[in-house]
Order: C-alpha cells, then sequence, then structure tokens
C-alpha cells in the first residue's frame, strides 16, 4: 500500500480526494473514504488507496472507471428539440432557435453540435467546452441514434446497403447498425440507423440515396445518452451515471482534433 508522503500533492492548495468525491455527489464523506481504501478509486490513471491525497478539480477522477465531475461551475443539460427549432443560440434568420430552452438556466449554455431543424430529439447543452469538443467532432467516434420514418418499404437488402456502405457526392458512407422497425406501413417504414458520421443531413442523404426518402427524423441516443421518455421540448439535468459516462469519453479522447461536426 503506497504511504501518505509518497501521495504528497505536488498542489498543496489541493483539497483531500474525499472531500472532493463527496462534493461531486459520489457519497458521503465516510463512504468515500472506504471507496478509497478499497482500491476502486484513481486520479489521473493512478489508483489511490489512501483518503489523504489531495486534489484539484482539473484532475481527472474516476469510480470504479467511471469519471466524476469536480468542477461544479458546469453544467449538462438533455433537450428534447422540437422540430421547426434551428440548433442555435441566435438564428440570424429570425427562426426558432434555443434560446427559448435555456432562459431558466443561470449559466450560459450552447449546444453540442447541431440537429436539422426539421429533425427533432436529443440535443445536449453545455457550457463545457472541453466536453462539446469531443463529442461533437466525428473523429472522437461518439455515436448516434436516428428513427427515421422513410417513403416505401425497406427491404432486407436496403438494410444490407446500408451497413455495407454506399456512395455519396461527399464521399463513401456507412451506417454502424442499421435496421427495419415494427410500426410501418406499406407506404413507409420505421429505420433505425446508428453512426458517428458529423457530416450535414448525413441520414437524409443516405436515404435518398437508396431510394427512402425521409418524411420523418428524431435523434434518440448520442453517445450514452438515450432520450428515454423526455417529452418534446422539454429539457433536464444530466444524471449523475449519465455525466459521468460522458466525462469519462470526454477525458480520455485525444487532444486537438480540428474541425466541427455538423450533425443531422
Amino acid at each position: 500500500m503506497t504511504s501518505d508522503s509518497e501521495l504528497a500533492p505536488v498542489n498543496p492548495e489541493g483539497e483531500r480526494l474525499q472531500k472532493i468525491m463527496a462534493a461531486a455527489g459520489v457519497a458521503s464523506r465516510r463512504v468515500c473514504e472506504d471507496l478509497i481504501a478499497q482500491g476502486r478509486v484513481t486520479v489521473n490513471g493512478e489508483i489511490v488507496d489512501e483518503p489523504g491525497r489531495r486534489v484539484v478539480t482539473t484532475d481527472l477522477i474516476t469510480v470504479d472507471g467511471t469519471a466524476i465531475q469536480t468542477d461544479t461551475s458546469k453544467r449538462y443539460i438533455m433537450l428534447n428539440k422540437p422540430v421547426g427549432v434551428v440548433s442555435s443560440m441566435a438564428d440570424e434568420s429570425g427562426r426558432p432557435d434555443l434560446r427559448d430552452f435555456v432562459r431558466e438556466y443561470d449559466e450560459r449554455l450552447f449546444n453540442v453540435g447541431r440537429l436539422d431543424a426539421n429533425t427533432s430529439g436529443l440535443l445536449v447543452l453545455t457550457n463545457d467546452g472541453e466536453l462539446a469538443h469531443v463529442l461533437a467532432h466525428p473523429s472522437f467516434g461518439v455515436s448516434k441514434t436516428y428513427i427515421a420514418k422513410v417513403s416505401g418499404t425497406v427491404s432486407a437488402q436496403t438494410i444490407s446497403r446500408l451497413t455495407r456502405g454506399i456512395e455519396l457526392d461527399d464521399g463513401p458512407i456507412a451506417a454502424d447498425r442499421a435496421r427495419a422497425l415494427p410500426g410501418g406501413s406499406g407506404t413507409v417504414t420505421l429505420v433505425e440507423l446508428t453512426l458517428h458520421s458529423g457530416r450535414n443531413r448525413i441520414v437524409r442523404r443516405m436515404m435518398d440515396a437508396v431510394g427512402h426518402p425521409v418524411l420523418e427524423l428524431v435523434r434518440r441516443q448520442f453517445g450514452p445518452l438515450h432520450l428515454g421518455s423526455l417529452p418534446i421540448g422539454r429539457s433536464r439535468d444530466l444524471t449523475k451515471v449519465e455525466l459521468g459516462h460522458l466525462l469519462t469519453i470526454s477525458r480520455s479522447a485525444p487532444s486537438d482534433e480540428p474541425g466541427e461536426s455538423k450533425d443531422d
């Protein structure tokens, strides 16, 4: 077992690890001390099994491999964006935008990636720029799952084409997963598509390319987040479990990937 002297903090102004964990809502300070003693806590990738370690809010702290929120100034919101709302905090054309959905929050929030005005569903709002960059950029491979109501009956062969890959004007693209869902009819089919591409209007363009134009589109999942039963036009704070999963993705990602995501 490592001694307190070997774990002497570089920054003596930091807080004790169990205090930071308790403030983050992990558990009571006593329970946090037990978690540390059991070897279930790491700081910047190092297992810490003595509660005397001092840490700062920029340290990466995980419990059972899942990161915890140490910077309580950051806010993380899930919104079920309605159709007709553009993914902007100030639309220059005067169209309905996201401002109406963030008025109740004290923090200055912005959206992670975008959904087309005609697409509804899961959109993340935050004031955490680092996390937003990782979640939005396609190079980090964060997947998104959509349910598309499309014209016509989608065959098994078409589903196979979507996962094998099709050629678009801006290059080839393949869905990570695709399947037809029950609930369609002779004139429409419900298709579930999962992909990590950040190309503009990618789902609509893929379905157009296989001869089944999208009639309605909703994003149901973004990385580890699921829309669940959140009503259209409503928002909520992420749970600690959801946030832990997002922070783990963000803090384990390689740094400095350029570019921008343009979700469907």
